[in-house]
């Protein structure tokens, strides 16, 4: 006969320490995860697909995502000295900005008035403004003066909510003046807690100099700019403004296969006065995305989807323009296109709110606030080549999140024009936290 030793039903059962994490944010009424097992962008039904957690909980280490789940099941097994409440509100991604033009100088309010008695994007640039004008203002400025511009620019981003951009040049037209604007950009990703991803916008425009002679220009993009700014490793996509009076379909087709032979991912301004095929062109040459898209084909739209190729949609250019269209969101989405939303924050549209874009795109674009939540995060990371890093909230995953003063994730578009960020936390650290704005201060990292 065995003999087992008896264990007293009354002695106390040891339970195991629970780990030490740096913060804990608990009792979310809804933390959106976006979680997913397939590693690619959402698309069609997908995009509503959102992981909400009830009474959700984030356990964030060394500014890492530790562990995701519901508050009792994650706080048996972590503490933290930092513990924020989010009963009452919503947990969601920081939001990614996958389409800025973030370095410049001067302003354009003048062509606003312009825009508001009649005259069109593209009478504006011909006669010398809009792009042109910017760039006059840029060329003077230094790398400093547009360092500083730039930080502003993302202290109001990051108290909104977003937590990565990416940032274009374009307003130089010249080597040395498109090198300028992205060693400024260089400079903002070291100075603040933002992550900024560079894109080489030389073929943003013909600058005057280049007026009778626009192929002059893109040879200079294609045998100066672009060989001495990957040799610098100042930018990790090309664009080109391709449109009619801009680039045409061979020129950018040029660019971007160039760029590519440098190691330069492909990227395009594509159909946003015209329909002139840069959906399909942008399929043809494996850009990561497309962007605008407003007078985009179905042919387009197919060939995107077939390729993936990311549709950034950019609702508050269409607004500034004043043109009274937007893209096809819905046809796209149903074509199996991915999705994403950008501010497009430049001269002439002065939006730095991704709120205020997910509301634009819900208005006019018929999205749900489950797809724009969606086309604001792990979509937009996608567009960026950053959704390994950001976009949704899983173990591994950088700790960019936002704390929403809202019951559920439905209040993004349906309650706009108001700041609905109560704390942004980036790489584990509280960065912003309106709770107590009279002592806020938008942390920088200096390391």
């Amino acid at each position: 006969m065995s003999w087992k030793k008896a264990v007293p039903l009354n002695k106390p059962v040891k339970s195991r320490a629970r780990e030490k994490v740096d913060l804990l944010i608990v009792n979310a009424d809804e933390l959106v995860t976006l979680s997913s097992e397939t590693k690619k962008p959402r698309v069609g039904k997908q995009m509503r697909e959102l992981g909400i957690i009830r009474n959700g909980c984030l356990a964030i280490k060394d500014g890492v995502i530790v562990a995701v789940g519901k508050t009792p099941e994650v706080t048996k097994i972590y503490r933290a000295e930092i513990i924020l409440s989010a009963n009452g509100k919503t947990v969601l991604p920081g939001f990614v900005d996958p389409h800025t033009h973030l370095i410049f100088a001067g302003s354009r309010e003048d062509e606003f008035q312009m825009r508001v008695e009649g005259a069109s994007y593209m009478e504006i640039l011909s006669a010398g403004g809009g792009i042109l004008k910017t760039v006059r203002e840029t060329r003077k400025a230094s790398v400093e003066k547009l360092a500083d511009l730039g930080i502003k620019t993302l202290d109001t981003m990051l108290e909104h909510g977003t937590t990565s951009v990416e940032a274009k040049s374009g307003y130089g037209l010249t080597t040395k003046d498109e090198i300028k604007i992205l060693e400024a950009a260089r400079r903002v990703n070291q100075l603040h807690c933002i992550n900024v991803v560079s894109t080489f916008l030389g073929a943003h425009a013909i600058p005057p100099e280049f007026k009778d002679n626009p192929n002059g220009y893109v040879n200079l993009i294609l045998e100066d700019m672009i060989p001495k700014i990957a040799e610098k490793e100042l930018a990790e996509f090309c664009d080109v403004f391709c449109e009619r009076g801009v680039f045409n379909l061979e020129q950018t087709r040029r660019i971007l296969v160039a760029s590519k032979n440098y190691g330069l991912k492909p990227k395009v301004h594509a159909d946003e006065m015209s329909m002139l095929g840069g959906a399909e062109l942008a399929a043809d040459v494996g850009a990561v995305s497309a962007d605008h898209l407003l007078f985009s084909s179905v042919e387009g739209m197919k060939a995107m989807a077939e390729k993936g190729v990311v549709a950034v949609l950019l609702p508050a250019a269409a607004f500034s323009l004043m043109m009274g269209r937007y893209a096809d969101a819905r046809l796209m989405i149903d074509s199996g296109v991915p999705v994403a939303l950008a501010t497009d924050f430049n001269p002439n549209c002065l939006v730095e709110n991704m709120q205020l874009v997910i509301a634009f795109a819900c208005h006019f674009m018929r999205l749900t606030s489950a797809e724009a939540i969606t086309a604001a995060t792990i979509n937009a990371a996608y567009a960026i080549c950053r959704a390994n890093e950001v976009g949704s909230l899983e173990v591994g995953k950088k700790a960019d999140a936002v704390i929403l003063d809202a019951p559920n994730h439905k209040f993004l578009g349906y309650h706009f024009g108001v700041n609905l960020v109560d704390k942004v936390i980036k790489n584990g650290r509280v960065v912003v936290d309106r709770e107590k704005q009279d002592e806020m201060v938008l942390i920088r990292e200096t390391e």
